[in-house]
């Protein structure tokens, strides 16, 4: 299973702090938020917890700051630090903290046919503005939890709890059950396919 390291001296590039970490192909669409505030549809091609590389047809000069919103990993943003023909590379603006989660996030996806998360190919992925929720179980008890995404017949939540699989639980107005454990919190069937306008307070 893929796992972050911190790239060896060795091997090292000589590149800011933001490097020292190996970046993960992921491939992922999302939407982008250049600093004049012109919006554009993209993709990042490659990403670790430091930076990230993205095609876009949107054209940031260098030093520009972007807000992005991608599918799996919700909100990023960072500082341009290199373009290409076809897009540019960013180098992250996060907390420790926020790191820490990025890189629980890519190993979850890099790792996702090794973890046995459902691919849920029948309906697209969305990308959550708000993520930020409580998942409910049958008892009445309720944590805290982030979505790290959506689709109209299932998500995966970073939570604390690991309810026990086939747990009757409700994720905001959304009834369904646990099918999956992973490293960050736990994957949700929906008990039947939600329209996206009963989606809409995530997006």
């Amino acid at each position: 299973m893929y796992s972050f390291q911190q790239a060896s001296p060795a091997v090292r590039k000589p590149q800011p702090d933001q490097r020292s970490f190996q970046r993960v192909s992921v491939n992922l669409p999302g939407r982008l938020m250049l600093a004049n505030h012109d919006e554009y549809e993209c993709t990042v091609l490659d990403m670790s917890p430091g930076d990230a590389s993205f095609i876009c047809l949107g054209r940031p000069r260098i030093g520009e700051r972007i807000i992005s919103y991608v599918d799996h990993l919700g909100r990023i943003e960072g500082t341009v630090a290199t373009l290409s023909d076809a897009g540019f590379a960013i180098l992250l603006n996060a907390t420790d903290r926020k790191r820490e989660k990025l890189a629980a996030q890519l190993t979850w996806i890099a790792n996702k046919h090794e973890l046995g998360l459902p691919e849920d190919r029948r309906h697209n992925r969305l990308t959550p503005r708000n993520t930020s929720t409580d998942l409910t179980l049958d008892d009445g008890r309720r944590y805290p939890c982030r979505i790290i995404d959506l689709s109209m017949s299932g998500a995966a939540v970073d939570i604390d709890v690991r309810p026990a699989l086939g747990t009757p639980v409700q994720l905001g107005h959304m009834k369904g059950r646990v099918v999956r454990h992973f490293q960050e919190g736990v994957a949700i069937e929906f008990s039947s396919v939600q329209s996206k306008d009963a989606l809409t307070a995530f997006l």
